[in-house]
């Protein structure tokens, strides 16, 4: 989460006075233009407002994160003001092992705030899960559809006289429902190359297209009729006779 707090701090009492719905934050950085000893050394003292970050970022499970070089990370270039040290970064507290950061002073540009980096490893991962599913337009949906309905139509639903007789009912209906659901379906297996356009139709078309590949390797190879060649040979010096003649 990138965050840009004016000398006012607008962005830091909106985080604080609202509450935002934000999840699986794992790294919030940012100009804070907040100043204070917990991060700048020449800055001896310790401002009220850098507890009310400290508490936001605490609020998302975000530690502060501390650079590999000390140095400022906004420029001056006013004379006989000095450098600051207000772009932080805040990471995930369970991810310690990524408890650095660098600053690059010569990056900056035309901008006068450098600019802060950090390196987060990403590993592939094969998730895979499975599922119990019904094949769209199979016999195994028409025979579930069938029993829903029936399920549905023996339901004794005028009986209903109060909330208990009503949540039998529903309770009776979702577990004869769960029960045909597990009757008809199969497992399939969920991978990253799990394609949820496949149907049957397209397993059909393929498997045509593999057999009309087979049949041609299959007559490619055949030996050819030695008559056709002997026929095909000998044709051109039939036309050229009757062209003579």
């Amino acid at each position: 989460m990138n965050v840009y707090s004016d000398f006012s701090h607008l962005a830091l009492k909106y985080l604080k006075d609202t509450e935002v719905n934000i999840h699986n934050i794992l790294i919030m950085t940012g100009d804070f233009n907040i100043r204070n000893s917990l991060w700048d050394p020449s800055f001896p003292h310790h401002l009220s407002i850098s507890n009310d970050l400290i508490i936001i970022a605490d609020s998302f499970n975000l530690k502060l994160l501390l650079p590999t070089n000390t140095i400022p990370t906004r420029y001056c270039d006013t004379e006989g003001k000095s450098n600051l040290v207000i772009n932080l970064m805040f990471l995930w507290s369970e991810s310690i092992e990524l408890n650095n950061h660098l600053i690059h002073p010569n990056l900056h540009l035309s901008s006068d705030h450098a600019l802060l980096t950090v390196s987060i490893p990403i590993t592939e991962e094969n998730i895979y899960s499975s599922r119990l599913s019904i094949l769209k337009n199979s016999e195994e949906e028409a025979v579930f559809i069938k029993e829903a309905a029936t399920i549905i139509k023996n339901l004794d639903i005028f009986n209903l006289i109060d909330c208990d007789k009503l949540e039998d009912v529903v309770n009776l209906f979702t577990s004869k429902i769960e029960q045909a659901w597990v009757k008809n379906a199969k497992w399939t297996n969920i991978t990253k190359h799990s394609k949820k356009w496949w149907s049957k139709e397209c397993s059909q078309s393929l498997d045509k297209y593999r057999m009309s590949r087979n049949l041609s390797r299959k007559w490619s190879r055949a030996p050819k009729e030695p008559s056709l060649i002997l026929r095909f040979k000998r044709s051109p010096i039939r036309v050229k006779a009757l062209g003579n003649s």
